[in-house]
C-alpha cells in the first residue's frame, strides 16, 4: 500500500513552512542566537494560528486534528530552528489555561531533572524547586538541571513531537549539504562530484527517509513500541546527518555564520528530551522479549 499526506495535510504544510519563513527567516535566526529570548509575539502568533490548539477538539476550542498533522507541524518547526518550550506549550493546551492560545508559555521538568526554557516560562508541569542553570551547548536552548529529580516513563507524544522535531533536522541537514555540494567547487568542479562526498548525502538521505516512514507511521497508529522506534531512527537521522553535513561543509560548518552546527546542537539537547533513547532502547527490548 501507499500512503502519502492528504491535499489538506499538504496545505497545512505548506502554510505553517510559509509563516515560519516570513516570521522566522535567517535575520531572526541570527539575532535569536546573539540574543536567546522568546519572541512572545511570535508565540502568540503560533497560538492564533492553531499550532498549540491543534489537537484540542473542536468542541473546546481547539483545532480538533490528530498526531499526524502534529508531527508534519513540529517537522516544520524544526527545519528552521524556532526556539521555545514547543512541545511542553503543545501538551499543555486545552489543560493550562492561555497555553492553547500562545498567551501562556510552559515548560515541563524532564525524567532526569532538564527543564528548557525554564527562566521564560509563565507555568512548570513539575517540581522545579532547586533548579540550577546549565550551560546548554545549544545557544537556542536554555538548560535548567533540577538536582535528584526522577520522573516516570516519557509521555508516548512528547516522544513522537520530539521524533517529528528530530526529522525535520536530518532533513534541513540534508538539504544544506546538497546545496553545498553543487555549489562548492575544488579543482575545478563541483565537490558534490566527488565520490565520497556523494556518499556522504546518499546516506543523508536514506537515513532521513527511514526515520520520516517510521515517525509517519508512528503518528498514524501511537502505538508506543512504534513510537519508541521511530524515536531512535530520527535521533540517528538528525545527529549523524548534521555531522556529516558538518563534513561536506567542511572546516565552515563549525562557524558561528553557518546553520549546520547549530542543528546538531539541538539534535544533541532533543536526544535527552522525554526520556532520551535509553528509554526508547528499553521499551523495545521489553517488547521483543515479551
Amino acid at each position: 500500500m501507499r500512503f502519502q499526506l492528504t491535499a489538506d495535510q499538504r496545505a497545512l504544510r505548506g502554510g505553517v513552512r510559509e509563516m515560519l519563513a516570513r516570521r522566522f527567516g535567517g535575520g531572526a535566526l541570527r539575532a535569536a542566537v546573539e540574543e536567546p529570548r522568546l519572541d512572545r509575539a511570535l508565540w502568540r502568533e503560533l497560538g492564533a494560528a492553531g499550532f498549540f490548539a491543534l489537537r484540542v477538539p473542536e468542541a473546546d476550542g481547539g483545532v480538533g486534528l490528530g498526531l499526524p498533522e502534529a508531527v508534519l507541524v513540529f517537522e516544520e518547526a524544526a527545519r528552521v530552528l524556532l526556539p521555545g518550550p514547543l512541545v511542553a506549550t503543545h501538551l499543555a493546551a486545552g489543560v493550562v489555561d492561555g497555553a492553547a492560545e500562545g498567551e501562556v508559555v510552559v515548560a515541563d521538568v524532564g525524567r532526569d531533572g532538564l527543564v528548557e526554557w525554564l527562566d521564560e516560562a509563565d507555568v512548570v508541569r513539575g517540581d522545579a524547586a532547586g533548579a540550577v542553570p546549565l550551560r546548554s551547548v545549544d545557544p537556542l536552548t536554555p538548560l535548567h538541571r533540577v538536582p535528584g529529580a526522577t520522573g516516570g516513563p516519557g509521555d508516548p507524544v512528547a516522544v513522537l513531537l520530539t521524533a517529528a522535531e528530530q526529522l525535520g533536522t536530518a532533513t534541513r541537514v540534508c538539504e544544506l549539504a546538497v546545496q553545498h555540494a553543487r555549489t562548492r567547487e575544488q579543482f575545478g568542479q563541483p565537490i558534490g562530484a566527488f565520490q565520497a562526498v556523494k556518499h556522504l548525502c546518499a546516506q543523508m538521505l536514506v537515513r532521513a527517509e527511514t526515520a520520516r516512514a517510521a515517525v509517519y507511521a508512528a503518528a498514524v497508529t501511537a502505538d508506543p513500541v512504534d513510537i519508541a522506534a521511530a524515536r531512535l531512527l530520527a535521533d540517528e537521522a538528525a545527529e549523524r546527518g548534521a555531522r556529516d553535513c558538518l563534513q561536506v561543509h567542511g572546516g565552515m560548518g563549525f562557524t558561528w555564520e553557518c546553520e549546520v552546527q547549530l542543528h546538531l546542537k539541538r539534535a544533541w539537547v532533543r536526544a535527552r528530551r522525554a526520556g532520551g533513547g535509553a528509554e526508547s532502547e528499553e521499551s523495545l527490548a521489553v517488547d521483543l522479549l515479551a
